[in-house]
């Protein structure tokens, strides 16, 4: 029996969040009907992470919905799977970055109307932390998103906790005679940082990611690669050497 997957998202007071979250998973249930995909919360919406997990039995793999390597996924994440004694848990890596990504976020941003051409620019709104692995992964992604439009310039901007923000990137952009600036937004749902982060877009402002097809395609990867990481077979000790006299 496959281990359950469960796609760890944030949680938002957003009435919108919980059901673009469950399409999601019904896409990837759609990929992959056999396989048992459940849902948890690291906060604020049910179910919350522990629930699920205690609700699943023999093996889970843990694929959380969030674009770089924060809190959540550093600390969050592997406390709740050693609580879960009962099962035999491994947690995945982060979607992001990855080229999958990087193509949902430019066809949300087509679907908004983004065109390309001379002064355009865009600004990659993500959530923002504190950890400077997770502000790597966003100018990553911002980089790879870059070569997708043709070397369109695209800046990196939060929402939270780190800087520029998102009306600071807009005014620079526009300082560096860039006229035409969309917004791309780095959030796997609907929330209060997506919401605001659109609401400073002088042009286009793309939806998050929701249950995009390449983020479905990007779930089940990350499952795959946990597993994969896992059953990796050990390299066998080297012999010992006894000493002679």
């Amino acid at each position: 029996m496959q281990p359950t997957l469960v796609a760890v998202a944030h949680g938002s007071r957003d009435p919108r969040a919980l059901p673009a979250a469950s399409a999601l998973l019904d896409r990837i249930r759609e990929l992959r009907p056999r396989l048992d995909v459940r849902l948890g919360h690291i906060e604020l919406n049910r179910p919350l992470l522990g629930e699920t997990l205690r609700g699943a039995t023999g093996a889970a793999v843990l694929v959380p919905l969030l674009l770089g390597r924060g809190h959540h996924v550093k600390r969050d994440l592997p406390a709740a799977a050693a609580r879960a004694a009962h099962l035999d848990t491994r947690v995945a890596a982060p979607l992001g970055p990855h080229p999958l990504l990087v193509e949902a976020l430019y066809e949300r941003l087509l679907e908004a109307g983004w065109t390309p051409g001379a002064g355009t620019a865009v600004v990659l709104a993500a959530a923002g932390s504190r950890d400077p692995d997770s502000a790597a992964d966003t100018r990553r992604t911002a980089a790879l998103l870059s070569e997708r439009l043709d070397g369109a310039a695209v800046v990196p901007a939060y929402a939270s906790a780190a800087a520029p923000t998102v009306p600071d990137a807009v005014r620079a952009l526009t300082a560096r005679g860039h006229h035409r600036i969309a917004v791309a937004s780095y959030f796997t749902a609907p929330g209060r940082f997506a919401t605001q982060c659109a609401a400073a877009a002088p042009g286009p402002a793309a939806a998050p990611l929701g249950d995009h097809p390449a983020l479905a395609r990007l779930v089940l990867q990350r499952y795959d690669e946990a597993l994969a990481r896992q059953l990796t077979p050990l390299p066998a000790p080297a012999p010992l050497k006894l000493a002679t006299a």
